[in-house]
C-alpha cells in the first residue's frame, strides 16, 4: 500500500517548467517537483538559479518563449510539466486609501492583467505543445484568493487573477478534448504568502502584522501566513498520477480564508 500510494505522487522521469521561479513561491513550487523526482527548468526575465536549468524569458513575449522551449527541448527532448508561477502586482496598479478612484491609471490596470493573463495563457500555449508532443502531461496554474470576493485596493490584480480561473477552466476543456485528456489544466490558488511584492503591505519592518495583515490573519481561522510548504503536496499530486482524472479545478490553499464569512 505505502509504494502504491508513493506512486501516485511521484514525478520520476518527468521533466517540468516552472516560469517565475525566482520568486518565493515560484522557488517553493520548483523544489516542491525536483523533490517528487522532476527534472526542472526555472524560467525568468533574469534567468534562474543555480539549483535547476535556467531559462531566460519574457511570459508576455512569444518569441522569447518561443526560444527558451527551443532550448529546453534541444536539451531534454520532452516536457511533462508547466507551473505557471509567474505574475503579481504592480505598485502604480494599487489604488491605495485616499486615492481618487476615478484617476486610476487604466495604463497600469492594463499592464498588470497582461502579466498575469497573457504571462499564463503564452507559456501555456508554447510550452503546452512541447508536453503534447511529449505524450501528455500537466498544466498549473497560480490564482489567488483575490480572484474571488473582492480585495481592496488591487482591482487589478483581481481582475487578472479572476480571469486566469476562467482561463484554466477553459483551457482544460479545450486540451482535454483535443488531446484526449493527456492534458490537464488546473490552478492553485494561494491565500496570503509573503513575497518581496507584498511584505511592506502586510508587515512591519519589525515583522509584526501591518493593519492589513492583521485583518488578514483574522479572516484566517489557520491563523497565520502560508509558507511555501503548504504549497507543495498540492502542486506535486496535481502534477502526478494520483490527480490523472483531475481537470478544470482551482484548489485554495489558504488556511480557510475563502471559507470563512467573517462572522
Amino acid at each position: 500500500m505505502t509504494d502504491y500510494l508513493s506512486s501516485l505522487f511521484s514525478l520520476e522521469n518527468k521533466s517540468a517548467v516552472v516560469t517565475g521561479g525566482t520568486g518565493v513561491l515560484g522557488q517553493g513550487m520548483a523544489l516542491a517537483l525536483a523533490s517528487a523526482g522532476a527534472r526542472v527548468a526555472v524560467l525568468g526575465r533574469q534567468g534562474g538559479t543555480g539549483d535547476y536549468m535556467t531559462l531566460q524569458a519574457d511570459v508576455r513575449d512569444r518569441t522569447s518563449l518561443v526560444a527558451a522551449r527551443a532550448r529546453l527541448m534541444d536539451e531534454w527532448g520532452e516536457l511533462h510539466i508547466l507551473v505557471n508561477a509567474a505574475g503579481g502586482n504592480i505598485p502604480e496598479a494599487i489604488v491605495q486609501e485616499g486615492d481618487d478612484l476615478f484617476a486610476m491609471s487604466e495604463s497600469a490596470f492594463r499592464d498588470v492583467v497582461d502579466l498575469n493573463l497573457a504571462g499564463t495563457l503564452l507559456p501555456t500555449l508554447v510550452f503546452g505543445a512541447a508536453i503534447a508532443r511529449s505524450g501528455g502531461g500537466s498544466v498549473v496554474n497560480v490564482s489567488s484568493m483575490s480572484a474571488g470576493p473582492a480585495l481592496t485596493r488591487v482591482g487589478g490584480y483581481g481582475a487578472a487573477k479572476a480571469s486566469v480561473e476562467n482561463l484554466t477552466r477553459w483551457l482544460a476543456v479545450e486540451l482535454g478534448r483535443r488531446h484526449l485528456d493527456a492534458i490537464r489544466v488546473n490552478a492553485v490558488a494561494p491565500g496570503f504568502f509573503i513575497g518581496e511584492q507584498n511584505r511592506s503591505l502586510l508587515l512591519k519592518p519589525d515583522g509584526e502584522p501591518t493593519e492589513r495583515g492583521g485583518a488578514i490573519i483574522r479572516h484566517t481561522p489557520a491563523g497565520r501566513f502560508g509558507i511555501p510548504d503548504d504549497l507543495a503536496s498540492t502542486l506535486v499530486w496535481l502534477c502526478g498520477p494520483g490527480a490523472s482524472f483531475v481537470n478544470g479545478v482551482v484548489v485554495p490553499i489558504d488556511g480557510g480564508f475563502s471559507a470563512f464569512s467573517g462572522v
